[in-house]
């Protein structure tokens, strides 16, 4: 075996293990559940665990209400501490924009983000409230 496909077989790290080594979950296991769930894509298309990754690859990452699209600088299959793992990555200018212009839409909202589930008595409270700021008392 050469020194080239040494290196080479040194650097292939699963999609997988690299988003762990990236401090982007905890663990392996979450973030295989993260890609196996469609929330992680892999150069626009889905991802799969076992792919392995290359530098300048863009990995769109999904967490909660957050979206980030992420460009690979460099690949590391080691957990270090969070200086070193933000080094392995660069967030594009689009995707923090697209994150900056969500975070405020969401403060306008008073910190919550309009949900599509039924809701409940502190939000009923609410609506009714801004319902009599705007319209006056109905009743």
């Amino acid at each position: 075996m050469s020194k080239t496909e040494k290196q080479s077989e040194l650097q292939a790290v699963r999609l997988d293990k690299w988003l762990w080594a990236a401090r982007f979950f905890k663990t392996r296991s979450l973030s295989k559940d993260a890609i196996d769930g469609g929330k992680i894509t892999y150069n626009g298309s889905k991802g799969k665990a076992s792919r392995n990754v290359e530098v300048g690859a863009l990995i769109g990452i999904r967490i909660g209400w957050d979206e980030k699209i992420v460009e690979i600088k460099s690949i590391s299959g080691q957990r270090r501490g969070a200086p070193e793992a933000r080094l392995l990555y660069e967030e594009t200018p689009e995707s923090i924009e697209k994150r900056e212009k969500r975070a405020l839409e969401h403060k306008s909202f008073g910190g919550r983000i309009m949900a599509d589930h039924k809701p409940n008595k502190k939000e009923r409270r609410d609506i009714k409230q801004l319902k009599k700021d705007i319209f006056g008392n109905l009743d």
